[in-house]
């Protein structure tokens, strides 16, 4: 995988629009009117969309970081990723 900066601000947004998305009720990044979520760290968008959010809702999600989309499938990829700099949640939630 090519070098990813896990620093850089990033949004999650639900590719359908739909503006309820990221109402789980656990997370602090704030919600957006528009239905998407801002994040400070790329890393931690990653976090949310994989611990937090339900895995039929990250099918559906996009992670966008600068000019660039990641689908579901990408987000769960630099999740995985040995770079991922934040400590994940022990597997099994």
């Amino acid at each position: 995988m090519a070098a990813f900066d896990y620093c850089t601000e990033a949004r999650l947004l639900p590719a359908g629009g739909e503006a309820d998305l990221f109402a789980t009720g656990s997370w602090s990044a704030g919600r957006q009117p528009d239905g998407y979520a801002r994040f400070a760290r790329a890393a931690d968008a990653i976090r949310f969309a994989i611990e937090e959010l339900p895995a039929e809702l990250l099918r559906d999600t996009f992670l966008k970081v600068d000019d660039v989309r990641f689908d579901g499938d990408a987000i769960r990829r630099l999740y995985d990723n040995a770079e991922y700099p934040l400590v994940r949640r022990a597997a099994g939630r």
